[in-house]
């Protein structure tokens, strides 16, 4: 039961970041990766509200394993933010890398308090 409920989690996470993505990206005339960036953030916002939930474990699995681990996208931050590098743009690099990290460390406390 567990692996369908995070596979069914998964389908509509992954469908959800790709649609947005697309969306904020077709908005935004840079090379900084805006859509991974403002997925991200808002997932680790959303995922420190799953957590301090206390959600039941089928529901947790749903939202925060399948749901948020498909809308989420540790590759694609990597992949862009070293692309920015290759292409020497290395001042959008660092303040991609870093302020995802600083900023998805700091949604997910918010996250917390919002519950």
């Amino acid at each position: 039961m567990n692996y369908l409920l995070v596979g069914a989690g998964g389908i509509l996470g992954s469908i959800t970041r790709y649609q947005l993505g697309k969306a904020i990206s077709g908005h935004t005339n840079t090379k900084f990766p805006f859509g991974t960036f403002i997925i991200n953030i808002t997932g680790a916002i959303i995922l420190g509200i799953l957590t301090s939930a206390h959600l039941g474990t089928n529901m947790y699995s749903f939202l925060g394993d399948g749901f948020l681990g498909a809308y989420t996208t540790f590759s694609t931050f990597m992949y862009e933010g070293f692309n920015l590098f290759k292409y020497n743009e290395k001042l959008n690099a660092l303040v991609y890398i870093l302020i995802s990290i600083l900023l998805g460390i700091t949604g997910f406390l918010i996250g917390l308090k919002i519950h």
